[in-house]
Formats: structure tokens, sequence, C-alpha cells
């Protein structure tokens, strides 16, 4: 009998050690997502495993878990690899309640025990954690805003906005600069964060995720680059566009009647209306 129970301890703690953490391969934990919505699953990697197959598995039990995609198929459930990014994603649409489970981001090895990594997955109709947009973009050099939303049980929980690249995490209540990137996270405690990026740079490109205590959501940020000479021309219109609501306010201020004389614009004082104010007409 104390051999079973032996043996019984030793077999609960191989499978133990086979659904532990992978140190090859790393994701998320716990996820939430609203009904008949979708849902991209970052999956990181080892730089060794960037000609791996990968794909993604459903079920508690990592043995026994059922392969529901491989890398480059398509339909409701996709994964696609990003080798530069030693990372693939995992891109979900439609889901419903019975979506909701554990899943694995998984790695072929060769001659040996594939890898994985768990990732819990909530499907219900008011997620106690979201975004507006999952996907959002920002311009080489300025900003971008993203908006998260939480239910009221997690108003007390700690709020993080986190980099996947390098696992650097920005707490709610202040300021932080990640090189030149200043990065604010505002809890505004009604069930509402802000999360404010200044000084956007290409290496800022990449996954985030967000979470109200252990619940998240992933973000992806894209930076864009505009040429100097197109910048140029965006700012030429921008003053062309300020001048003409200028003179336009002017004019009807004002009651003066603009002449178009070659390059300059001259006005006729003869039809100005004598209640034409200071500050445009002076």
């Amino acid at each position: 009998m104390h051999f079973y129970s032996l043996l019984s301890s030793l077999i609960l703690f191989v499978l133990l050690l086979c659904i532990s953490d992978s140190e090859s391969l790393k994701t998320l934990k716990n996820l939430a997502v609203r009904r008949e919505g979708s849902l991209t699953i970052p999956c990181f990697y080892d730089e060794k495993y960037k000609s791996n197959h990968k794909y993604w598995c459903e079920g508690q039990d990592w043995l026994l878990c059922k392969i529901v995609a491989y890398t480059n198929t398509s339909g409701r459930t996709s994964v696609t690899d990003h080798p530069t990014q030693n990372m693939f994603t995992v891109e979900l649409k439609s889901l419903q309640d019975s979506d909701s489970g554990y899943y694995w981001c998984a790695l072929e090895i060769s001659g040996g025990s594939d890898e994985g990594d768990y990732v819990y997955l909530m499907v219900i109709s008011d997620p106690a954690v979201s975004v507006i947009n999952s996907r959002v973009s920002g311009q080489e050099g300025g900003s971008v805003s993203v908006q998260c939303l939480y239910s009221a049980e997690y108003k007390n929980k700690q709020k993080k906005w986190c980099r996947f690249k390098d696992k650097r995490c920005f707490l709610g209540g202040r300021t932080d600069t990640s090189q030149n990137t200043a990065v604010l996270v505002t809890d505004y405690g009604k069930g509402s964060v802000s999360v404010e990026m200044s000084g956007l740079q290409k290496s800022d490109a990449g996954w985030y995720w967000f979470s109200a205590g252990d619940v998240g959501v992933t973000v992806h940020l894209e930076i864009l680059f505009i040429p100097a000479d197109h910048q140029a021309v965006m700012l030429f219109h921008s003053h062309h566009f300020v001048s003409s609501l200028f003179f336009s306010h002017v004019r009807n201020s004002c009651g003066y009647n603009f002449k178009q004389s070659g390059n300059s614009r001259k006005y006729d004082h003869s039809s100005s209306n004598s209640s034409c104010e200071s500050s445009f007409c002076h």
C-alpha cells in the first residue's frame, strides 16, 4: 500500500513538472474577452526555436490537449509566426462562451518533448477587464492614448501597463520614462484607466498588456513613420488652413473685403464694421 502511495506521489510530481511554466515559451495567464469578440494572443519563444513548428492546443491537461491550429492556418483560429520578433500570434475570432477554458502556446521539438505554456481564456458578455481598441497606432515622435476599462470588483486592484519585449511594467498613478518615451498610467477610479505614451519611437512598437489584478487584455501598438517631405506638406496645409480660418474670421467680424494682388492679400476699409473687435483689427 505504501508502495502505491509513493508511486502515486511520483506520478503527480512528474505531471506537475510536465505542466509547469516553460522557460522556452511564454504567454499570458488570464485573458478576458467579450462574447462575439476577437482576441490576439502573443506567444514568445527562445531564439533557438525560430524554425520549429508552432501550434495552438486546447485543454487543461498539456499531455492530452487537442491541437486546434498550426502555423499559417486560417479560419476562426489562426496561428502566425513572426521569427524576427521571436514570437508567434494566435488570433481567435467570433468567440463564444463555450470557447472559455485552458489553451496552450506550443512548439514542436524534434527528438524530444514539445514545449508548451498555458493561458486561461474567459469569454463573457461583460469582461472584468477590457480596452476600447486592442490595436492602436501613433506617429514616430508623437503620442498615443489607450483607454482601458475594469469592473467594480477590480477598483482597488493594482493596474499595470506592461511591455512584452523587455517585460517592463508601468504602474498606475505615476509617470515613467522608457528611454525617451514617457508613459503615464492614470486610474480615474471609476472603472477606467488611461495610458498615455508620448515621444514615441520605432522601438515602442509591439505587444503590450494591461492588467487589473491578475486579469488582463492585450494591445498591439504600431508606430507609423512619416517622411520629412510629407511632414512639410502636412505642415504647409495646416498653416494654410489656419490662415484661411483667421482671414475668414476677420472678414466676418470686421466686414473687410480682401483683395488678392499678386502674392499678397490686402483688405479694403471702406466696408468695415465699426463694431469690429480690436483683437482682430489692430
